[in-house]
């Protein structure tokens, strides 16, 4: 999970068992604990009504970035026939 830097949310310096991921300066997730369910849940604000859960922290954060990093495969061809554009 070295390639999304996490931050501890917090609310009037008390830290929160949320933690926001970030690429560079774009927000991709975050992962909350659930205290009545006790699993943690993962969500990104790049794709609406995308979210699941792990039974830890990491577990929901490896979570997110195997679905970010499917998700951003999407958009291969893209990004691949913008750079053949710039090299002719």
């Amino acid at each position: 999970m070295d390639r999304i830097r996490w931050q501890q949310d917090q609310v009037a310096g008390v830290p929160l068992n949320r933690h926001v991921g970030f690429v560079g300066p774009i927000e991709v997730g975050n992962v909350a604990y659930d205290g009545s369910n006790r699993f943690w849940i993962w969500s990104t604000p790049l794709q609406e009504d995308i979210w699941g859960y792990g039974p830890t922290e990491q577990a929901a954060k490896a979570a997110l970035e195997a679905w970010l990093v499917s998700w951003l495969a999407n958009f291969r061809p893209f990004f691949e026939a913008l750079g053949n554009l710039h090299s002719t």
